[in-house]
């Protein structure tokens, strides 16, 4: 299936419903309005496909992008393709729940999400945060470096407050992520979100308050989810 009938395809799947919805989260033109889960049987024609991916994610186009995503093959790219891609995230949908998950499951996914963790650069952090998000909910615990979650544990303690908008919505899912998906860390992070407190995203009144790790990881732990780990990341 060539680039031009998945676009075909993709267009057919559109609604205005979901179109508006994305682009009030950041999303812009060109886009269609695809929900994701009508895109599981146009995967199951394609398979992993990874030129075709790139075809896609360079169309610019959200929805493209996103089942680009879903077609990668997360160890077919590099370094260079994963930062690439990174300099196309033009908001959070794509940066977070496009490349970080494809990155999640390559196996270079720890080493570009520390790099992108001390860019600086707000999509970059969120991404790299994020990642390490979908690594700790799938990845054995094993896979880890226990020194190295506790200082990424202290990193997020001391700069959350000040970091870019989007970077602490990622800094505060890890901490969550740690207490819950990390058992070895999972005191730690719960000190760690207890000491962090309240974290304010100047979010509109009118769609909730600040963001609170404490009661986050406490409902999910009153669910029975501790040590909670994800069969698959990608859909």
């Amino acid at each position: 299936m060539d680039l031009e009938t998945v676009m075909s395809e993709l267009e057919a799947l559109g609604k205005e419903r979901l179109k508006k919805m994305y682009m009030s989260n950041g999303a812009h033109e060109p886009l269609f309005g695809v929900a994701t889960g009508e895109m599981k049987p146009l995967f199951r024609k394609i398979k992993i496909n990874q030129p075709l991916a790139d075809q896609l994610y360079a169309t610019g186009n959200y929805d493209a992008m996103y089942f680009a995503g879903i077609i990668a093959d997360p160890n077919g790219m590099t370094v260079d393709d994963y930062n690439r891609w990174m300099d196309s995230a033009y908001f959070y949908m794509v940066s977070d729940f496009v490349v970080a998950v494809t990155l999640s499951e390559a196996i270079i996914g720890q080493e570009v999400s520390d790099a992108w963790i001390h860019s600086g650069e707000e999509l970059r952090m969120s991404a790299g945060w994020n990642c390490y998000c979908w690594m700790l909910g799938n990845r054995p615990d094993s896979a880890f470096d226990e020194a190295k979650i506790a200082n990424l544990l202290e990193l997020a303690q001391s700069t959350i407050h000040d970091a870019p908008i989007r970077a602490k919505y990622a800094m505060n899912n890890f901490i969550c992520t740690v207490a819950v998906s990390y058992t070895p860390l999972h005191e730690m992070a719960v000190r760690t979100a207890q000491a962090v407190g309240l974290v304010d995203v100047n979010r509109d009144k009118k769609k909730g308050g600040p963001l609170n790790a404490v009661e986050r990881i406490r409902k999910s732990i009153d669910k029975g989810e501790l040590g909670f780990k994800r069969k698959h990341v990608r859909c």
